[in-house]
């Protein structure tokens, strides 16, 4: 068949005469690649985060099989290429370390080979927003393809839900209420499928952020991994991407004001991860779109929650899915004027198109929006002289009484500190106190690691004591609850407010008024500002030290200074 297609970025690489041309496509041909793959048609990247140490991802080298099938059927030329993996299961210190990392591989190595459009596979919790990162920097078409949740976890005669009831059964074994054997009984029965975590933690929803985004395919979000239709979507995808090639679909063209809109009002209403705040305003600073934190608080205050999934419910993905999954709770938000019907998406229809004849199938776990299921789904910004840049509070997954609370603060200076006197019997605290953290912020830990949901006192568990208020400038799981205060700007490593609380102040949380408040007089703020001394740094070479020079503050994404903005998919100059 003669193919006369428009000119494509790939055949810079594949299109040429001579030595060039030659040179690349005679190494692609060592794979035993026909010639007419090279004919002009669209080359496709497959972007794999797949890995052993990913126990989410897996399943990603079936998954990235059928796109391939889809590309090929569409007449593209499919690629499969790697970038580093972030397991949040095993690496350490925290995997929002190598986000930013991962955000470069992926960019680089776009820019770099002959790609005309690209499948970003992602799954584990930041892998998706580093690879939107990274893609949305070079600005070509692209779509993503979750990689789905894990099927229900299940503990004798009830639901377990991955991260929820680790700190639900920790808490319980601390407490007494539950035997060492339980618990490690219980291990095998929480992960019992390929899969992310099924519960609305932070890979749930930033699933269900790229699907109201519209860069993802509808119903992206909760088809559960091991369910034969998520490789019918990812086969799908394949084809599309080809089309979007055609159609000159790049990423700015979904990635609107309008769809990052939609996505805040959406994780109001799944009661999303408060890791998507950061996540999201990231993606945002690469894409060009403005987008602050008060916009997450002016666009989701007033939208309730109406998924009842845990954390702040009951039921887990796999149930969300049979029950209609993101499309019915899209099409609950759009009917009453909270979505803009009229965003892009990636398989070239509008999100109204794609929504309005999804169905809701179960009622106790999509409710109705007239009737939600918590009065409060969005995500509160807090402001004060403890936070001037702003922190923030999940109100799905607080305690109602403790939304307006005052106490006197037990201050821990970092993790270390926290570990070795939480559980001491001799700690000065009651259940009337404020947990203070420090030193868990971007440049803290260092990486801003998922510290801020803190244990309680075991003292206090045995006295029945099930929440306080706890306030850090870490973040916290997806899959945790209670009323903690997160993200605190600037964080206590760069000499923010938070790094001169000691024993004993006075705090004021006023969620209702959006109010984080240190109740210390100003001049004796600014003597122990005085007397602080930054903490020595990390570290003095490689990716650390790169990191620690250049990270922004949570309230702008924590992304690296030099990564904010894009540089588009100009191809670039041969070395030869």
């Amino acid at each position: 068949m003669n193919r006369k297609k428009a000119v494509r970025r790939s055949a810079e690489w594949f299109g040429k005469d001579g030595k060039d041309g030659f040179h690349h496509r005679s190494w692609m041909k060592n794979q035993g690649l026909p010639h007419h793959l090279f004919d002009g048609r669209p080359v496709i990247g497959i972007c794999n985060t797949w890995s052993e140490l990913t126990p989410c991802n897996a399943h990603f080298r079936v998954l990235a099989e059928r796109v391939k099938r889809g590309v090929y059927e569409m007449g593209g030329f499919p690629l499969e290429f790697p970038v580093m993996s972030l397991g949040e299961t095993l690496m350490r210190p925290s995997t929002m370390l190598y986000r930013n990392l991962v955000s470069m591989d992926v960019e680089e190595s776009i820019r770099a080979n002959p790609l005309d459009g690209v499948v970003l596979l992602v799954g584990c919790d930041k892998t998706t927003p580093a690879l939107l990162m990274g893609a949305a920097s070079c600005d070509l078409p692209a779509i993503v393809v979750s990689g789905g949740p894990m099927l229900n976890g299940r503990f004798r005669d009830g639901q377990i839900g991955s991260g929820t009831h680790v700190w639900k059964f920790e808490d319980m074994v601390r407490a007494g209420d539950m035997s060492m054997q339980e618990f490690m009984d219980a291990e095998a029965c929480m992960s019992r499928s390929a899969g992310h975590c099924m519960t609305m933690g932070t890979a749930s929803t930033m699933a269900s952020m790229s699907e109201s985004l519209g860069i993802a395919l509808p119903t992206n979000a909760a088809i559960p991994a091991a369910d034969s239709r998520r490789n019918v979507l990812a086969h799908m995808a394949g084809r599309r991407i080809v089309e979007m090639v055609e159609e000159d679909l790049t990423m700015s063209k979904i990635l609107t004001r309008e769809a990052f809109e939609n996505a805040i009002r959406t994780n109001g209403a799944i009661g999303g991860s408060t890791n998507a705040v950061v996540h999201l305003l990231a993606v945002a600073g690469r894409i060009g779109v403005d987008l602050s934190l008060d916009d997450w608080d002016t666009l989701g205050r007033d939208v309730p929650c109406i998924v009842n999934l845990m954390p702040s419910g009951e039921y887990l993905m796999e149930d969300f899915y049979y029950a209609g999954g993101l499309p019915a709770v899209h099409r609950e938000l759009a009917e009453a004027g909270l979505l803009h019907k009229d965003a892009p998406t990636a398989n070239g229809r509008t999100l109204w198109e794609n929504v309005k004849d999804a169905q809701c199938w179960n009622r106790d776990v999509i409710f109705p929006l007239a009737e939600p299921f918590k009065a409060q789904g969005g995500i509160a910004v807090l402001r004060g002289n403890l936070a001037p840049q702003g922190a923030i509070l999940k109100p799905s997954a607080a305690t109602e009484p403790l939304m307006r609370h005052r106490g006197k603060a037990v201050v821990f200076e970092d993790i270390d500190d926290y570990k070795a006197r939480i559980d001491d019997p001799e700690l000065a605290v009651d259940a009337t106190c404020v947990l203070v953290l420090k030193g868990c912020g971007p440049k803290g830990y260092p990486g801003f690691p998922e510290t801020g949901n803190m244990g309680l006192p075991a003292k206090l568990l045995r006295q029945g004591v099930s929440d306080m208020v706890r306030i850090s400038d870490a973040r916290m799981s997806g899959t945790a609850f209670g009323t903690v205060v997160l993200h605190t700007a600037p964080e206590a490593a760069a000499g923010g407010p938070l790094a001169f609380v000691r024993d004993g102040d006075e705090i004021e949380l006023d969620v209702p008024a959006r109010r984080l408040v240190l109740h210390v007089p100003d001049e004796e703020l600014e003597r122990r500002r005085a007397a602080w001394r930054a903490p020595e740094p990390h570290s003095e070479r490689g990716y650390l030290k790169l990191y620690l020079d250049h990270v922004m503050q949570a309230d702008t994404g924590a992304d690296l200074d030099v990564l904010t903005g894009g540089s588009g998919a100009g191809v670039p100059r041969e070395s030869h």
